[in-house]
This record gives C-alpha cells, structure tokens and sequence, in this order.
C-alpha cells in the first residue's frame, strides 16, 4: 500500500466517504467532489484511477437497478462524442503536467459550483444538438479526472422531465465511461502504479458505505438545501485547487 500517514489515509477515507454519500443522494457528483479534495493528499494520476474502482462498483448498484428507466435514445446520441472527447482527455492525463491539470480542474470545478449557486428558476429545455459539445466536453473530464458527470446532467437535465429516467440515464452513463475508461487507463499503464489497487480496494467499504448512506437519505432530506451544500463545497475545492496551482513551481 502507498507509504502515508494514518492522519492522511482517514482524510482519504473520509472524502471517498463523503464523496459517495453524494452520489447516493444524487446519482452523480461523487468524483467531482473528491478529486479536487483527493488533489491536496495524493496525485491526480494516482487519484483518478483510484476512483474509478469505486465508480465501478457504484456504476453497477445504481445503473443497473434503475435500467428499466433508461432514456435509450439520449444514450446513443451522447456516445459517440463521449468517445472522441474521452480518447483526448487520457491522452492529456498522460502527457500534460501536474499544474495545468490542477489549473483546469480547478477551473471547472469552481465554475461549476458558482454557475449552480447562482442559478436561478427551472432550466429549459434544449435541443439535440447540444449531445455534440456535451458529449465531447464530459468525454474530456470523464477520462481526466472522472468529472464528467455533471456535463452530461447539464445536457440530460433539459431533456429529460422524467426524474426517473434521468438518474437512471445518468447511472448507466457513468458504468459505461467507468467501463471504457478502465480499458484506458489499463492500457496506459495507471494501474501499474506502486500501492494504487490494493489502496482502492480497501477504501471500497468506504464508498459503499457513503453510497447506501446517501441511496438512504434520497428523498428524506430537502433536495435544493443538499444541491447548495454540494456546490459551496465544489467552490472551496475549486478555489483551493487553484491556489494550489498558481504556487507551484
């Protein structure tokens, strides 16, 4: 396992906790809350990979659950172009350095959470044109730091009425990027990485026990006062990456 301070191992623990009791309350959002966290103890190419063990396992009890729910033709549309964005982005996480992959995920994670607090009123809905560049853009942040999620909740949210079917779409979405990725960063050689698997695997219980916490608290806790707690803490992430970028060497 990868030499760390107990006091560093229960904050890991921790986050992967926390980040998959978000998951359980929204069907998304697990890795964009802990990357930028995981960011300040481990590196994003040890990160990344590491959570996508958990999204696996996550993948398969939500997506495959609400299946029946599943928005087929949504799916079809966005793959293609999650695809292409996603052999872009592991190409950037193999080859771009450490502090402009902190820079623009900092950026997109501060963004992000800012963009929701602001936001105000029921989005519209959009065209199917919009699948190009959502798909494309979440395919990027999918395979550079497993962020996509909220590109394509973006997109999906304003085509979908159905809360069913969106959480449903959403989780089979993220199995099958969490399944093309695993090919990715196979054959780019992640999981050859000193300490990674067997850290992962005995951090799983954490990220079950955060997702049955949060499938639990689905539906009894108020959804807007849980959505405004998710994106002050993507703020502080997001600032605290950028801070962290700016002051390396």
């Amino acid at each position: 396992m990868i030499d760390l301070p107990w006091t560093a191992l229960a904050g890991i623990g921790f986050i992967v906790l926390l980040a998959y009791t978000v998951y359980g309350i929204t069907g998304f959002g697990a890795s964009i809350v802990a990357i930028p966290l995981l960011a300040h103890f481990l590196p994003l190419r040890f990160a990344v990979p590491m959570m996508l063990v958990f999204d696996l396992f996550a993948g398969f009890l939500l997506g495959l659950k609400n299946r029946e729910h599943l928005a087929r033709a949504e799916v079809l549309r966005l793959l293609p172009f999650l695809l292409v964005g996603m052999a872009v982005g592991v190409t950037l996480l193999a080859q771009a350095s450490d502090r402009w992959l902190l820079l623009l995920l900092g950026t997109f994670v501060l963004g992000y959470g800012a963009m929701n607090l602001l936001r105000r009123g029921r989005p519209a809905l959009i065209s199917t044109a919009w699948a190009a560049p959502a798909g494309a853009v979440g395919g990027v942040f999918t395979a550079l730091y497993g962020t996509g999620g909220p590109v394509y909740t973006m997109y999906l949210a304003r085509r979908l009425s159905d809360k069913f079917a969106l959480r449903a779409t959403i989780g089979i979405l993220i199995l099958m990027t969490a399944l093309i990725r695993l090919a990715l960063f196979t054959g780019s050689g992640f999981y050859a990485q000193e300490g990674l698997l067997p850290l992962a695997f005995a951090l799983v219980p954490c990220a079950l026990a955060g997702y049955l916490a949060g499938a639990n608290l689905h539906g009894r806790l108020p959804a807007e006062r849980v959505a405004q707690a998710v994106w002050l803490l993507l703020v502080a992430g997001g600032a605290g990456l950028l801070w962290r970028s700016l002051a390396m060497d």
